[in-house]
């Protein structure tokens, strides 16, 4: 039998002619990355090793990007810890205030994860990098602190779910309405430990951005990744971006699945999350009119420019709703300058939001939009457990960056068709 694109990376990176699912395996690492949250453990358990250099100082990238610009002393304490190990072992792709941006937005602009590569960062949203064609998962931080002592990391193989994308999305729909709809089809169970692979002529539709959007959230189905083959975009986007070797990998044809579940695009509709799991969809107009406290766009799902430039087009020449919030957070330095110079700050700041330095600050309920007791926020983030963005009895409603948009204007879910 033969093997799925993610086992294919993995055999190359093991020094193995193939594997199984099941299979355990020791695999080269490409890059191990940490943020402010998880890195200080990491960096305890490295102590524990008794080294004194890492494996390599080109292939760790550490980005604090949770509770930064610092928001306590605590988070302040946790941050020097993670400079002085960044400068102490000379790691490189060290990214401070100022330089750096929201991890999974920040790499690949960076240049740092391209096809084929094997990642492991201590975030369960490092999966992103599977949109460039590479095996990237999170881990827990002592997997961290091993990583960047020896370069290996041990797997499990996973065996995979193949979705066929088909056909073309209408206008409003993105990659968030995508992987929402797939979650809310197979549940937050339903990919669990399992390679969750992309295909089919749809994918032609997809940009980039939207496919970072889908590998982003393929934690959100339990998935141990998300990825998709490499094509014409894929290649542009690396050269653009990196150079950095790149290896092309391909499925063979007798790849064995655990399922195959045909999308039709075409049929979709822009698409909400439900508190309090990611699964508990509707479609925008299941959803219409619910009234909503504040709005958040950005994350390291959705802060990338398209996300953003979407955002713009449906608030330009237009007034967020007094009685709510709107918060944007650009993914990276990068962005937030490209927004600058393209006039969307404007848009925004006319609008009425608050357009801020990149931060993961009010996905995971750290801070620059925590809720209250009883508040609803409409966001474009990846997860909307209970408390997760502030108070255990507020609620938190997924959505893309253009039903987010058109929401703010009327302070109520609301479809962008209707602004």
């Amino acid at each position: 039998m033969g093997m799925t694109m993610t086992q294919k990376i993995l055999a190359a990176a093991a020094g193995l002619d193939s594997v199984k699912a099941g299979q355990l395996i020791e695999a080269k690492l490409d890059l191990v990355l940490g943020n402010d949250v998880t890195t200080p453990v990491a960096i305890n358990e490295f102590n524990k090793i008794g080294i004194d250099k890492v494996f390599d100082k080109e292939k760790i990238a550490i980005v604090p990007d949770h509770f930064t610009p610092n928001k306590d002393i605590k988070s302040a304490e946790h941050c020097k810890m993670v400079r002085e190990f960044a400068r102490g072992k000379e790691i490189k792709n060290y990214f401070e205030v100022g330089q750096m941006g929201i991890e999974h937005c920040l790499i690949p602009e960076q240049g740092l994860a391209v096809p084929g590569d094997v990642i492991i960062g201590a975030d369960s949203h490092t999966c992103t990098y599977g949109a460039l064609g590479a095996f990237s998962t999170g881990v827990g931080s002592t997997d961290m602190a091993v990583g960047m002592a020896r370069g290996v990391a041990w797997f499990k193989v996973p065996s995979a779910i193949k979705f066929v994308l088909k056909n073309k999305p209408a206008k409003w729909i993105s990659g968030k309405d995508i992987i929402l709809h797939i979650i809310g089809e197979i549940g937050v169970d339903g990919a669990l430990y399992k390679s969750m692979e992309f295909a089919g002529d749809g994918l032609q539709y997809l940009t980039m951005d939207d496919r970072f959007t889908i590998s982003n959230m393929a934690i959100e189905a339990g998935g141990k990744n998300g990825i998709f083959p490499v094509d014409e975009k894929t290649l542009e986007y690396v050269k653009e971006h990196s150079v950095k070797p790149y290896k092309i990998y391909e499925p063979d044809e007798d790849a064995e699945y655990d399922q195959v579940i045909e999308i039709d695009l075409s049929k979709l509709e822009p698409t909400v999350s439900y508190p309090h799991l990611p699964e508990n969809t509707k479609t925008v107009s299941e959803a219409e009119g619910l009234e909503i406290d504040q709005v958040v766009i950005g994350s390291c799902t959705n802060g990338r420019f398209s996300d953003l430039k979407i955002a713009a087009e449906i608030l330009t020449g237009k007034k967020i709703n007094p009685n709510i919030r709107c918060i944007i957070l650009p993914g990276t330095q990068q962005i937030y300058l490209q927004c600058l110079k393209e006039g969307l700050a404007e848009i925004f700041v006319s609008a009425g939001c608050a357009f801020s330095t990149p931060t993961c600050g009010p996905c995971v309920g750290g801070h620059m939009g925590i809720l209250a007791k009883g508040e609803r926020a409409l966001s474009t983030t990846n997860r909307n457990f209970v408390g997760r963005m502030g108070h255990p009895e507020s609620e938190v409603y997924l959505c893309s960056p253009a039903v987010a948009a058109a929401s703010a204007i009327y302070g109520k879910i609301t479809n962008p068709e209707n602004v």
